[in-house]
């Protein structure tokens, strides 16, 4: 049970903030703002990925805290992440007080280890996995000739 609570805090955390900076751009910046932003950095097809990287922070956030499709947002904090390493802060040097990559090298951490672990029992997720986990169990026991159960 410590692991599916270890794994709900990192969930929380991760989501918190993907909430925080999606929000951030969205109520603050604005989609032409992050469009202007990501043009001023160099970013491939920055006007595409200004108006889709809010949304997909936001969504990815609330999936995390819910628990919900929790590899792939994962997989999307993740990738957000690296890109905000390879477009913004990775020339900063390490430190996050300097512009540094330090803190959003945390967050792709955790998103990758999210991406892998999945979300543990206390999750939306899990709702839907232990009813699979036991049809396979009773499809494993009936090839086996055992009982199911």
């Amino acid at each position: 049970m410590t692991h599916d609570i270890g794994i709900l805090v990192l969930r929380l955390a991760a989501g918190v903030i993907m909430i925080a900076h999606g929000l951030q751009k969205l109520l603050s910046v604005s989609i032409p703002g992050v469009q202007e932003m990501l043009a001023g950095m160099g970013v491939p097809a920055a006007s595409a990925m200004g108006a889709i990287l809010p949304f997909a922070e936001v969504a990815a956030g609330a999936l995390l805290i819910l628990g919900a499709l929790t590899r792939v947002a994962g997989i999307v904090t993740a990738l957000v992440a690296v890109g905000a390493i390879v477009t913004v802060h990775g020339s900063q040097g390490f430190y996050a007080a300097d512009g540094g990559y330090e803190f959003v090298l945390l967050l792709a951490a955790a998103g990758i280890a999210l991406a892998l672990t999945g979300p543990g029992r206390i999750a939306v997720d899990a709702l839907f996995a232990r009813p699979r986990a036991r049809r396979l169990d009773s499809a494993a026991a009936r090839s086996e000739g055992r009982p199911a159960g």
